[in-house]
């Protein structure tokens, strides 16, 4: 049997969640991220990229609603709050 490739759009989804942060006096009133030396950022950023909107209306805009959004699933649906993903993350079982 021979196997075929498919050939498909490949992306890279960069998720810059968690990279904003507050002006330091010490960096001449620039954030952490504006002050950063970022070539690579800087280059794809120049390069075919995209937005999307991943709140949908009327859901507060946190990272858990709109991660789930990148992820396929419709937080309007999905969504139950941010407690299972933070007990997730320190390992706590949790059932569906």
């Amino acid at each position: 049997m021979k196997r075929t490739s498919r050939k498909g759009t490949k992306f890279i989804l960069l998720v810059g969640d968690g990279m904003a942060d507050y002006p330091i006096a010490e960096l001449g009133g620039k954030t952490p991220l504006e002050a950063a030396h970022t070539p690579n950022m800087d280059r794809i950023a120049g390069c075919r990229t995209g937005r999307v909107e991943t709140i949908p209306v009327g859901m507060d805009p946190g990272s858990d609603v709109a991660n789930l959004s990148l992820l396929g699933y419709d937080p309007s649906v999905y969504h139950t709050g941010r407690a299972p993903f933070e007990a997730a993350s320190m390992g706590v079982s949790l059932s569906p």
